[in-house]
């Protein structure tokens, strides 16, 4: 080999070298960058749900151990796990178990109208070929777009013995005999979850409609083929895919339920209407409404700990349950 040769093919060796290097040099760059932005897109709602989350339940722990009657309280004392026990011991236990039964029985019918409603939309929603979609769309998005103080007011204005138009429609009609009381136990039991589902109808409708949009066409047209009817397409194809809407459905439903708040209120539930009283109208009123008298800060929190944990296991066996089936 040549000197020239020699020279030359070094020269190839020290460019590719030095390409190579500078490649790499770019593909760090661009990482760096992809990880600022990232880092960016994400820190905001990283500080928020830190902010309203991790924080206050960090917060919340030590205050758990103590006789602190509200946040400006100055004179705390170390009482240990005395709360634990205060709870469930009159007269807290008188206004802890009702709160927590009301609470479940109107999330077991609240989970009802989550498939009453958002299912029987979705369905309907991916079989319509029609141009009334978007209106349609746009309907039964309406009530969601409106407070849940809001919906409560107009219950309860729909629904007045004297003045309320679904009231006097009914009487009208000859429907009914006398008015319907909204504030009644009966009624309020039923009324407030079908408030509920109606208001979230179009939210749950997006979450199974994603669910079902997520189906391949081809499976399908295959079952229409092979001579499946619509009943036969729901149970075998539909809802075995829409698996993960369901559970995502039914675990903001599950959380929801305990922290329905603004639509009790709107009812009355800060007033006379105790049937509409939830768990989480409970802790506003014992832990931030009150004066110590019906109850102190950290007895409203270790209530609201005593129900998070056994949900927090239904969350992790539901997560975990999604996980089985995807797998």
């Amino acid at each position: 080999m040549t000197p020239s040769s020699s020279l030359l093919l070094e020269d190839i060796w020290r460019r590719i070298f030095t390409m190579k290097k500078q490649q790499r040099s770019d593909y760090r760059i661009r990482q760096r960058k992809d990880l600022a932005w990232d880092i960016a897109f994400l820190a905001p709602q990283f500080i928020i749900y830190f902010g309203l989350t991790i924080l206050p339940f960090i917060i919340a722990i030590p205050i758990l151990m103590t006789d602190q009657i509200a946040f400006i309280d100055t004179d705390i004392d170390f009482i240990g796990f005395q709360n634990f026990v205060n709870i469930f011991k009159s007269p807290m236990v008188d206004m802890f178990l009702p709160a927590v039964k009301r609470t479940a029985i109107f999330m077991l019918i609240n989970y009802s109208t989550v498939f009453i409603f958002g299912m029987t939309l979705a369905l309907l929603m991916y079989e319509i070929k029609s141009k009334l979609k978007k209106p349609l769309f746009t309907i039964i998005y309406v009530p969601y777009m409106i407070s849940g103080l809001g919906i409560g007011l107009i219950m309860l204005l729909l629904f007045s013995r004297d003045t309320g138009s679904v009231n006097l429609m009914l009487l009208k009609i000859g429907l009914i005999d006398q008015a319907i009381d909204i504030k009644e136990p009966a009624v309020s039991a039923w009324a407030f979850p079908l408030m509920i589902g109606w208001r979230y109808a179009g939210f749950n409708m997006a979450i199974f409609l994603g669910g079902l949009l997520s189906i391949p066409v081809e499976t399908i047209d295959a079952s229409r083929v092979d001579g499946a009817n619509y009943l036969q397409r729901l149970w075998n194809i539909y809802f075995p895919q829409m698996f993960s809407s369901i559970m995502i459905a039914t675990v903001i439903c599950l959380i929801g339920s305990w922290g329905v708040f603004d639509e009790a209120v709107g009812m009355g539930a800060l007033a006379a209407n105790k049937n509409v009283r939830f768990f989480s109208v409970l802790l506003y009123k014992i832990g931030f409404a009150g004066t110590g008298q019906s109850g102190t800060l950290s007895e409203a929190l270790t209530m609201a700990m005593t129900i998070n944990v056994p949900l927090l296991a239904v969350g992790i066996l539901l997560s975990k349950l999604q996980k089985k089936r995807q797998i």
